[in-house]
């Protein structure tokens, strides 16, 4: 089983299919990325070029923080700072902190970069973006590097890996929601999320005990077999290709994970390959590249699933019956 672009449709309600999300002139930091970020901050967020360099300057990188920006475009009250950012930038501004800071969270939490600023520019094509293909991406590459021995964090937007977990696992953690409005929410507030900083070593070991013994009645394949018919991009999701986020490139599989969109699963093609890998000592060593080519992302339905695997899974008692039927059969012709 995987996360899947359904699961994200479902879950966020947003874009799984359009334009990359990615910036290239800053996916590195140099001498002329740094300059380009510190007019963007300017330009997008109304502050001053020499504010914008001094919060570049203190980020180390090219970020800004969270507190940095809630302060430019929503002083405290009392504050004498009363010169509101026009209301372009108040938008971004808007924008920015509960969207990308959540789905593309670093590990602090507290820092949002500057690449996403970009792609705010033209508010009127914000919509456009393929956002939950990228924070499927975005998760995906720090899944894998969570399972190095020397990483004791995680990120990526954890609200949708706890959503998925409890989607498809019954293991009696989920607290639901009694405000949650099925199809006018999305499907991520049916529950009321869990905040633990500190999970002790009894309750995790509890907890993978539970997984490990899971049989499965107790796995939930297709959730939404009720729900499918309002998904936002029902078409796309069953598109075999790679998600891109920013210089972050993730295979995807659908073909591999059939049974969760009410399909059979079948023998899969051998996985994507990747174009570059190495595993050394130490976290900061691990590292993998796959090639990714934006045409075929904006093409994508030239890569949907073949029509082999593209079989309807069956009601349970239609392979009852159909078993049944089998054995009769044999019982006579023996």
């Amino acid at each position: 089983m995987s996360i899947s672009l359904e699961d994200v449709s479902m879950l966020l309600k947003i874009p799984v299919t359009g334009k990359v999300v990615a910036v290239e002139n800053f996916a590195r930091y140099t001498d002329e990325s740094r300059s380009d970020a510190i007019k963007l901050v300017s330009k997008l967020l109304g502050v001053s070029i020499e504010d914008a360099e001094d919060e570049v300057n203190i980020s180390k990188g090219l970020t800004v923080r969270k507190c940095w920006l809630k302060s430019r475009w929503c002083p405290k009250a009392g504050s004498r700072n009363t010169t509101y950012p026009p209301v372009e930038c108040t938008t971004s501004g808007v924008l920015v902190v509960p969207t990308f800071l959540h789905l593309f969270a670093d590990k602090s939490g507290s820092r949002v970069s500057i690449a996403l600023l970009k792609l705010l520019e033209d508010l009127a094509d914000v919509g456009n973006y393929a956002w939950g293909a990228a924070a499927l991406a975005y998760l995906y590459r720090h899944l894998g590097s969570a399972t190095r021995v020397q990483v004791s964090q995680i990120t990526g937007y954890l609200t949708l890996l706890e959503g998925w977990v409890y989607e498809h696992f019954k293991l009696g953690l989920a607290t639901p929601n009694a405000k949650y409005m099925d199809y006018v929410q999305p499907r991520v507030c049916r529950w009321v999320q869990k905040h633990e900083t500190v999970m002790n070593i009894d309750k995790v070991g509890s907890i993978r005990r539970t997984l490990d013994g899971l049989r499965p009645s107790e796995v939930t394949w297709d959730p939404y077999v009720n729900h499918r018919e309002w998904s936002c991009a029902r078409d796309g999701l069953l598109q075999v290709a790679h998600l891109k986020y920013m210089d972050v490139v993730e295979p995807y599989h659908p073909e591999r994970i059939l049974m969760q969109f009410g399909h059979v699963q079948s023998i899969p093609d051998p996985p994507y390959r990747p174009l570059e890998a190495h595993r050394g000592p130490s976290a900061l060593k691990y590292s993998v590249k796959y090639g990714f080519q934006a045409d075929n992302w904006e093409r994508w339905r030239n890569h949907l699933l073949a029509p082999k695997f593209a079989v309807r899974r069956q009601s349970s008692s239609f392979w009852l019956h159909r078993t049944i039927y089998l054995g009769s059969s044999k019982s006579l012709t023996h």
